[in-house]
């Protein structure tokens, strides 16, 4: 399976924010070229290894990290450059770059656009000075509107912002407002997401020793509900768990990857998957450089799916998408399961596909193991 579909994880950060366990690495300024010929001499030898066809002809292409706004303005040309021999971009391909919004500039914004950028996801977070000083974010209140307003000089038409509930408590933040000064902003996307706090970051560790509480399950539920149904009003349709656009301006990358394609991940950590096989780069940008400079495989490691944990995967990306599941798709078992949760709310009536709420959502892990372990009972002969 040839892939369509590149992800380029730029690891560059001006800072570490509190929350974050990305693989980032704190520079005061981007090597956008060591970056440039790191990843292409990745993907040079990746298709040797794999026997593909130069060059790959791309559906979609996402530059994530990390802060790719932090790379000098010209890079994103010098990328395209560098892997026309090896990768191309489709007529129509949809090419999104992330950015903060104290670094995305009008200058960075027109030299995207010339390269080739057509989306940009800013990561606005919050409009809350408080909440934006607690995460360690370089933008005040008004830097996202001031971001937007570059792409839109800029040309690029396809803005999506990404903002964070269930804070702290303590913080004060009002989610409601914040989901209203998003929307005021008119982009074509919004992507939410819930604070976690993962072991290894600072704000991990700050809850293990009880110097930060974060918010209860309850709280949870009631910001991703209200979120849920205020986007909904203001124009935007829930399309995945977490996402939700205009019309025609859905991520077209992500959904790549709920729906099972092939996708190569270049850089620092970046993830890959030809089915049935997923693999991932050591995490470290200097590890990742000096393996490439000494030709040797920048792999951590590697799976392969087994039916099993592939039909899991099939059933969970399924249920966390707006369109669902088909229930032709599904045992009796199973269709049987799906009405229940239609009558809990969890799921919308539907004849046609298994559609989960945004109440089913909240359960969308438990609901996808009891949906494959009914799928495991053998139907009566």
């Amino acid at each position: 399976m040839t892939p369509r579909h590149l992800y380029l994880h730029v690891p560059f950060c001006a800072r570490r924010c509190s929350d974050c366990d990305f693989a980032v690495t704190v520079a005061p300024r981007a090597p956008g070229r060591w970056w440039v010929e790191a990843v292409g001499a990745e993907l040079s030898g990746l298709m040797e290894a794999r026997q593909w066809p130069a060059p790959l002809v791309l559906d979609t292409v996402y530059c994530g990290g990390g802060t790719p706004s932090l790379l000098d303005p010209g890079v994103m040309a010098l990328l395209r450059e560098r892997l026309e021999p090896l990768a191309r971009w489709g007529p129509e391909a949809e090419w999104t770059c992330e950015a903060n919004p104290e670094s995305f500039t009008a200058e960075i914004a027109r030299a995207w656009a010339a390269a080739g950028v057509n989306r940009v996801s800013l990561g606005a977070q919050t409009f809350s000075s408080p909440a934006l000083r607690w995460m360690g974010r370089l933008h005040g209140p008004d830097g996202p509107a001031a971001a937007v307003a570059a792409a839109r000089a800029a040309g690029l038409a396809n803005v999506s912002l990404d903002l964070i509930f269930a804070l702290p408590t303590r913080l004060e933040r009002d989610w409601g407002a914040d989901l209203r000064r998003a929307a005021e902003l008119e982009p074509e996307h919004i992507s939410l997401y819930g604070l976690t706090a993962e072991a290894a970051t600072p704000l991990g560790r700050q809850v293990r020793d009880g110097r930060e509480q974060l918010a209860d399950e309850e709280q949870y539920a009631a910001e991703y509900l209200e979120a849920a149904a205020r986007l909904e009003e203001y124009g935007y349709t829930a399309y995945e768990v977490s996402n939700f656009a205009r019309p025609g301006r859905e991520c077209r990358h992500n959904q790549a990857y709920w729906l099972g394609r092939a996708y190569v991940g270049l850089g620092s950590g970046a993830h890959s998957f030809v089915p049935p096989e997923r693999w991932w780069n050591v995490r470290d940008w200097p590890d990742y450089q000096a393996r490439l400079a000494a030709g040797t495989d920048t792999v951590a490691d590697r799976e392969l799916l087994a039916a099993d944990a592939a039909e899991l995967e099939r059933l969970w990306l399924g249920l966390r998408q707006g369109a669902g599941l088909q229930r032709s798709s599904l045992g009796a078992g199973q269709r049987s399961l799906a009405a229940d949760w239609e009558a809990r709310g969890w799921a919308w009536p539907d004849a046609q596909s298994v559609r989960l709420t945004p109440e089913g959502w909240l359960r969308l892990d438990a609901l996808a193991v009891a949906l494959a372990s009914a799928g495991q009972v053998a139907e009566p002969a």
